[in-house]
């Protein structure tokens, strides 16, 4: 009667994620959840930067300018935010607490507005930017960061707590 028991769907049990699919799942789910947040910020006037920014100089026609543009843009940055929390988990992930994260989005904005400048021809340097759209990207990118930091450290810690204890085997 048992063996039967384990064939039936409910009494089998799901294969866990492994940690790097999580990052890359944790990456692209907070590249696109904090990126529509800057879209919202941006319909509401709260900074003058909208997501479509990296399009801009690499896409040709007028679409990259409207909601379509905005939309892809999330998108692509869903994907490039896989590749920042690649990053963080090979750097970073043994670091308990929210301030690596905190950090961590700091350094993505101190990169992004200074750095990468240079290849946003529609981005004004941070010194001609409103004080809004400073406030409010700095914000975004520190929460991002938080979002990112914290969840693969606390994906990491649990991880290695299921490893080491000796019920996770069974």
């Amino acid at each position: 009667m048992a063996e039967n028991q384990e064939q039936f769907e409910q009494n089998k049990r799901e294969r866990p994620l492994s940690l790097l699919m999580k990052v890359v799942i944790t990456g692209f789910v907070g590249g696109v959840f904090w990126s529509l947040l800057g879209y919202l910020a941006y319909f509401f006037h709260f900074t003058e930067i909208s997501p479509n920014m990296i399009l801009i100089p690499w896409v040709a026609g007028d679409w990259k300018y409207g909601k379509l543009g905005n939309y892809i843009a999330i998108f692509l940055i869903g994907l490039l935010s896989i590749l920042v929390a690649l990053i963080y988990y090979a750097v970073l992930k043994r670091i308990k607490g929210m301030w690596a994260g905190v950090l961590y989005g700091f350094v993505l904005w101190l990169a992004v507005f200074y750095g990468l400048n240079p290849l946003f021809p529609n981005l004004e340097t941070v010194a001609r930017l409103e004080r809004n759209t400073i406030i409010t990207t700095l914000c975004l990118y520190i929460l991002y960061g938080v979002f990112i930091g914290y969840s693969i450290s606390f994906e990491t810690q649990e991880m290695n707590r299921q490893t080491q204890s000796p019920e996770a085997n069974k």
